[in-house]
């Protein structure tokens, strides 16, 4: 069995902070959401081979951080794109992948941002067991935000109807970015494109494959965070951290209140401020500042501010006593 990990996008809603940084490596505790993947691929001897699908602009970040990782498999799979404009669509990019790459081979897809709190493995069982496309099933329990993702409708384990983001959601068991794909159904992914189907959302083609043959779906209770936005990165930031803060070893930390939610890394400074529900990269420093819900990157300067809700980007300098 290959895997793909999807890790081509590009982040717009996560700027500054995912401008030049692929949003797969946002910490989140003490690893990234997409080590954890990662981590299951490799312990997983079903999977012989894990593609890394990202976009020329972070081929050699990627390149970078692979060379230096603990795992072995993973190996990349560049899409000939630089600007969010110019992307294929999931479908498209998966479909390119698995011509460029030659795979022949059953598939498991997994998007690189999400942290999803089964092992890959048991996904894998249950579409071994099934024999058929099957996808990663979770109830997210509003209407509202069902709305932005596609919605499956479900006999037993078998998937008999697909909403695609509705205006009006008829549950909230939404299909999350997880598959697996029998090596026989790989070429439908072509001939759905031919016949201009949607190349974005795989929940299209999903929909198109369960009109021909039998779809599966894996449920699964527990947690599911999907990184899209500053507020989806810090509830995923919540959960590693179980509700708690995170001051790493090498991070000064003076005359400071650290509330619920704060992530403090290496060489960063924090000095006669309050902070909740934030994370400061390495060799950021906040002085003085009261901050909430916000991201402030390495090297990012904080003295005298009251901020919430802001995402700072790195080297950004900014002093007042002004709110904002």
């Amino acid at each position: 069995m290959k895997a793909v990990v999807l890790a081509g996008g590009y982040a717009t809603r996560l700027w500054p902070i995912t401008k030049d940084r692929p949003k797969m490596f946002l910490p989140v505790g003490d690893r990234t959401v997409i080590d954890e993947i990662f981590a299951d691929l490799e312990a997983d001897d079903r999977v012989d081979e894990v593609f890394v699908s990202t976009n020329e602009r972070f081929a050699d970040t990627f390149d970078d951080y692979l060379a230096e990782s603990e795992f072995e498999k993973p190996t990349l799979s560049i899409e000939e794109t630089v600007e969010e404009d110019e992307k294929f669509g999931v479908v498209g990019a998966l479909a390119q992948l698995v011509d460029r790459e030659g795979v022949d081979d059953d598939l498991l897809v997994v998007a690189g941002d999400n942290l999803i709190s089964f092992d890959l493995a048991e996904f894998t069982d249950f579409f071994e067991e099934k024999g058929t496309p099957t996808l990663a099933a979770y109830d997210v329990g509003s209407m509202e935000r069902a709305k932005s993702y596609g919605l499956v409708d479900l006999e037993g384990d078998r998937v008999v109807d697909f909403q695609e983001k509705p205006e009006d959601p008829k549950s909230t068991l939404v299909s999350i970015a997880c598959y697996a794909f029998p090596a026989e159904t790989l070429p439908d992914l072509s001939t759905y494109l031919e016949n201009d189907n949607n190349p974005d959302e795989p929940g299209w083609f999903l929909q198109w494959l369960q009109s021909r043959e039998p779809v599966h779906a894996f449920t699964f209770d527990g947690a599911w965070f999907d990184i899209g936005t500053a507020d989806s990165y810090l509830d995923t930031v919540e959960y590693a951290l179980d509700g708690g803060s995170l001051v790493a070893d090498g991070a000064t930390v003076e005359n400071s209140e650290i509330g619920d939610v704060v992530h403090v890394m290496d060489g960063a400074e924090v000095t006669d401020s309050e902070l909740e529900r934030t994370v400061v990269f390495p060799d950021a420093t906040v002085d003085d500042s009261d901050v909430e819900n916000t991201v402030i990157d390495e090297h990012a300067v904080l003295e005298e501010v009251d901020l919430t809700g802001s995402l700072i980007g790195a080297y950004t300098s900014i002093t007042s006593g002004e709110d904002f």
